[in-house]
């Protein structure tokens, strides 16, 4: 019934909301990636939800590429590697309170999607976090797409993988927004999968390879999604 799914959603935001704060007050103590695995886990265990992981991350690899339909789809990607991660989002986000200082204290990476200025900024944070060892994770939809249809994927991503000719890894996330939907306002447990698809060195020399990707993520995603349903 619906209104189960609403209580869920409001415990599991809860959670989320707590998680939050728990990887903000252990930072001084664990930093990055501990704390926000850690923070991580605690949503895991205390949502119920479960992780199924395809194919295999490469150790390699210095960008992850994931599609995005749910507000838990960080968390499970940060379940499902072990290293250390920089998200690429919004500037707005990082000046919202609180929610803001979680992404700042383990140094995400944020960006203006209108200020062509903001790029050279981008690619200076970029190549200060890949020289920590930090892997970048990047949405290239930019935003939460509110159908099985991937957005079409904005260039940021390309820019710097082919400025800095980045191994990159895609990573299909599936069920993530039948599990927690922000839209509906509801929460199921239930199974995800996230599945690794083979890594790649970028070639600016091929102008057309995030687009092909994007056709080649959705095929996935499609052939994925009929399995678990």
């Amino acid at each position: 019934m619906k209104i189960f799914a609403h209580v869920r959603w409001l415990y599991a935001t809860l959670i989320i909301f707590i998680a939050l704060t728990l990887s903000i007050v252990i930072f001084p103590f664990f930093k990055a990636p501990r704390s926000q695995k850690i923070a991580a886990k605690f949503i895991h265990f205390m949502t119920g939800f479960k992780i199924e992981t395809k194919g295999k991350e490469d150790p390699a690899t210095q960008m992850f590429l994931l599609n995005h339909r749910s507000d838990i789809d960080i968390e499970v990607m940060e379940l499902v590697t072990k290293k250390e991660l920089a998200w690429v989002a919004k500037k707005e986000l990082f000046d919202v309170p609180f929610f803001g200082l979680a992404l700042k204290l383990p140094e995400d990476i944020p960006v203006e999607r209108e200020n062509k200025k903001s790029l050279l900024k981008l690619l200076k944070d970029a190549k200060e976090r890949l020289d920590k060892g930090k892997t970048i994770a990047i949405f290239p939809e930019g935003t939460r797409s509110r159908s099985q249809k991937m957005l079409p994927f904005k260039n940021g991503a390309k820019i710097i993988a082919d400025k800095y000719k980045l191994r990159v890894q895609p990573v299909v996330l599936i069920g993530t927004a039948e599990c927690y939907d922000i839209k509906t306002f509801s929460y199921t447990p239930r199974t995800m999968r996230a599945v690794f698809l083979d890594s790649f060195i970028a070639d600016e020399k091929n102008e057309n390879w995030l687009k092909e990707l994007r056709v080649k993520m959705q095929q996935v995603y499609d052939e994925e999604s009929l399995k678990q349903s």
